[in-house]
C-alpha cells in the first residue's frame, strides 16, 4: 500500500511539474493583469497552484488549466471589498470589468462560460465588456491643471533662466559665429542633412500601449 501511494504521489509530482512548466507563464499573465501588481500576483497564484496540486487527484480527466483558472478568478472575486486592484495595463478598470476583460480576451473565453463562472447574466456580462472596451480605447484624464500661483511662479522662473544680451542682439547667436552662414570656417551648414532638417520630421520610433485588449 505505501509502496503504490509512493508511486502515484510520484507521478502527480511529474505531473504537475509538467504542468507548470506549460501553463504556469500564462497563469502568472493572467494574476497580473487581475492584480495589476507582479508581486500581488505571485502570491495569489502560489495559492492557486497549491490549491491545485491538492486536488490533483480529484481532478481525474478534467483539464488542471481551467480548474487554476477557475480557481484564480474565484479567489480574486471573492477577494475583500477593499483591496482594490491599482496598476499594470488594465489600471483603469473596476475589478470587475477586469475579470470579464481578461477572460473574454486574453482567455478566451466564451461569454456563456465567462457569466456561469462569474454568476452574471450574460447580457450583464456583454454590457460591462462593452463598457471597459469603452474606457481603455478612451484618452486618459487630462492632469489637473495648476493653481494660479504655481503657474505664475513657474513662468516666473522661466523668465528669469533666460539668457540676456546687454548688446541688444540675439542671446543664442553671436555675431559673426552663425554655423549656417555661408564662407565661415564651419562652412554652410545647411548643407548637412542631419542639421538642416526640421526638428519634426527627425522622428523617433515609440511604442505605446493602445489600449485595446
Amino acid at each position: 500500500m505505501g509502496r503504490r501511494r509512493a508511486a502515484a504521489d510520484s507521478r502527480r509530482d511529474a505531473e504537475f511539474a509538467a504542468f507548470t512548466a506549460g501553463a504556469g507563464g500564462r497563469l502568472l499573465h493572467s494574476a497580473t493583469l487581475l492584480t495589476g501588481d507582479p508581486a500581488e500576483a505571485e502570491r495569489l497564484l502560489t495559492v492557486v497552484l497549491a490549491r491545485v496540486y491538492a486536488d490533483w487527484f480529484r481532478m481525474r480527466a478534467e483539464d488542471p488549466y481551467e480548474q487554476a483558472r477557475s480557481e484564480l478568478v474565484r479567489r480574486f472575486h471573492h477577494r475583500p471589498w477593499w483591496r482594490r486592484p491599482r496598476g499594470g495595463d488594465l489600471d483603469r478598470l473596476t475589478g470587475q470589468e477586469r475579470l470579464v476583460v481578461t477572460l473574454r480576451f486574453f482567455e478566451g473565453v466564451a461569454e456563456e462560460q465567462t457569466a456561469a463562472q462569474l454568476g452574471l447574466p450574460a447580457d450583464r456580462v456583454r454590457a460591462i465588456c462593452a463598457r471597459a472596451t469603452a474606457t481603455l480605447r478612451s484618452r486618459p484624464a487630462p492632469a489637473p491643471a495648476a493653481s494660479v500661483t504655481e503657474a505664475r511662479t513657474t513662468a516666473a522662473q522661466q523668465r528669469a533662466a533666460r539668457p540676456r544680451n546687454t548688446h541688444g542682439g540675439r542671446a543664442d547667436a553671436p555675431s559673426g559665429t552663425d554655423a549656417g552662414t555661408p564662407g565661415t570656417d564651419g562652412g554652410d551648414a545647411t548643407r548637412d542633412p542631419a542639421v538642416a532638417a526640421p526638428v519634426g520630421a527627425r522622428r523617433q520610433g515609440s511604442h505605446r500601449y493602445e489600449g485595446t485588449p
